[in-house]
């Protein structure tokens, strides 16, 4: 059974950092895309970092601040979350599909085979 769970999340004041962790389990994450997704109230659940074989894809709207990286011998995918701002609220999601051809960007939401549960990012201004 595949299952992704995550932790770390909290409430941060602006300029923080918070690091979000992804364990995954029931299948290996270097044979996978896995990252991370995020939906603020109101808007789309968005990618923000993904990463496979094929690279690494950070969104514009985090470079410069957020970093992901995996641990293979935990099977972990991590989130550092620096230089944190109000609009970074929002709920985090990891995430996993066996895509491949996808290069180094997010999948769409909707192809997305495996989520967590999710985990809450409150920035405080």
């Amino acid at each position: 059974e595949v299952q992704l769970v995550e932790s770390g999340g909290g409430l941060v004041q602006v300029g923080g950092s918070l690091r979000l962790s992804c364990a995954a389990s029931g299948f290996v994450i270097g044979n996978y895309v896995i990252g991370w997704f995020r939906q603020a109230p109101g808007k789309e659940r968005e990618g923000v970092s993904c990463i496979s074989e094929e690279g690494t894809y950070i969104d514009d709207s985090v470079k410069g601040r957020f970093t992901i990286s995996t641990d293979a011998a935990k099977n972990t995918v991590y989130l550092q979350m620096n230089s944190l701002k109000p609009e970074d609220t929002a709920h985090y999601y990891c995430i996993a599909v066996d895509i491949y051809g996808l290069g180094p960007r997010c999948p769409s939401r909707y192809d997305v085979r495996y989520w967590g549960e999710g985990t809450l990012v409150t920035v405080s201004s």
